[in-house]
């Protein structure tokens, strides 16, 4: 990981930016029913990933008259989610470790933003080989609701060119965060009833 940054300006010149989007989900369990190698993978890929690139990638950044640096923690990260307890840990963590070295980093080149996903049309579930039971019906429901890769990206890119502190991708995750600073117990009782069934 630390021979990457040199790697890329060889190929591509210099570096000015690292956006951050990979991750993956946990099985739909509860938290003491998952398995020490389910909760390690999805560290290694939503923490340790994003870790490590962010400090490959920074000292590089910070010579650049200007750079930005894009995490992507999720609404899980702000709202316990019944069955992705490893998960919502995982992207909040994320979001801190944007914020935070966002702080560190006033008075540089390089600003940072974190990216707040709800829903997407990326089907997660399988790219995480995760199996979920949704019915037909359920499902063209739920897809309805679903953010486009594209609209995401074009949101990430406004977000960097605005310098923002965060950005909201989606309808739900903009309701819901404005629900959870409102009321926080009845968001994480609104998500936990349209989980009922989800998680075994």
């Amino acid at each position: 990981m630390s021979e990457l940054p040199a790697t890329i300006a060889e190929r591509f010149g210099a570096v000015d930016g690292l956006v951050h989007l990979a991750a993956i989900i946990q099985p739909f369990l509860k938290v003491k029913d998952l398995d020490d190698a389910a909760i390690e993978r999805v560290f290694a890929v939503n923490w340790w990933g994003t870790l490590h690139l962010n400090r490959a990638f920074l000292p590089v950044l910070l010579d650049r008259p200007e750079a930005h640096i894009v995490n992507t923690s999720s609404m899980g990260g702000f709202i316990p989610v019944p069955g992705q307890t490893i998960y919502g840990a995982s992207k909040a963590a994320v979001k801190l470790l944007t914020e935070a070295p966002r702080a560190e980093c006033r008075g540089t080149p390089v600003r940072l933003t974190v990216v707040i996903p709800g829903g997407m049309a990326t089907n997660m579930p399988a790219n995480s080989g995760v199996s979920i039971a949704v019915d037909p019906e359920q499902a063209a429901k739920l897809a309805k609701n679903l953010t486009t890769a594209d609209a995401a990206a074009r949101a990430i890119l406004d977000g960097m060119t605005k310098n923002a502190y965060r950005v909201l991708i989606g309808r739900d995750a903009k309701l819901m965060d404005l629900f959870y600073r409102v009321n926080p117990s009845g968001a994480a009782a609104l998500i936990a009833r349209q989980m009922k069934g989800l998680v075994a």
